[in-house]
């Protein structure tokens, strides 16, 4: 890898086939439109991961790609390992801890406003404390940054509820770490969040 060798930037992203994905949103606008809309998703992302001073690795969900759109810039590309989604980010970041990272973020494809900035944040606010985590509007997170692993808040949950943030933080207060919080961000998970996200034309309606 390369950039800095104490930061990762982990992007977990589903690989981009019509049916597979953004399938709460496909129930509104059909599986070919909501791939397109991933497809613009990951590609913001791609966007917002060029230019953070971190070392980059794409966890896809099914199977390597020979090529993709986010595999640039000396990005490795992993395989995501875990029967769950909480799994799948604990082993992320215990992988990238082995390989001797001593800060790592880990986003997902499905916020459009995720920036540089943002990214940049959060590998600055874990000088201050143990845990980052960057707010979603539908009340989970876009971002979580740790500086060693932390399986109680990954495993044995219970995600895609509105209560997992404050869960979370509940978690880590009662397992005596410090943490902060980034900007609240909006994700795209729903025909609702489509359309007040702006990436939604009234033509294509």
């Amino acid at each position: 890898m390369n950039n800095r060798r104490d930061n990762l930037l982990i992007v977990f992203s589903k690989n981009p086939v019509a049916g597979r994905v953004k399938t709460r949103l496909a129930a509104s606008i059909g599986e070919t439109e909501a791939l397109r809309i991933y497809e613009q998703l990951r590609e913001l992302t791609r966007q917002a991961v060029g230019t953070v001073d971190a070392s980059k690795a794409i966890a896809y969900s099914d199977f390597i790609p020979e090529t993709d759109l986010l595999l640039t810039g000396g990005a490795e590309a992993w395989r995501q390992q875990g029967s769950d989604l909480g799994e799948r980010m604990h082993r992320a970041f215990v992988k990238g801890f082995s390989l001797g990272f001593s800060r790592i973020a880990l986003i997902g494809t499905d916020c459009p406003e995720i920036s540089p900035f943002i990214l940049d944040l959060a590998f600055r606010k874990l000088d201050a404390c143990d845990v980052v985590l960057g707010p979603a509007r539908d009340g989970g997170f876009y971002l979580s940054a740790l500086k060693r692993p932390f399986p109680e808040l990954f495993l044995n949950r219970t995600w895609s509820t509105s209560s997992v943030l404050n869960n979370s933080q509940h978690i880590i207060r009662e397992h005596g770490r410090s943490y902060d919080l980034l900007p609240a961000l909006s994700d795209i998970d729903t025909f609702d969040d489509l359309k007040a996200s702006g990436l939604w034309a009234p033509n294509q309606d």
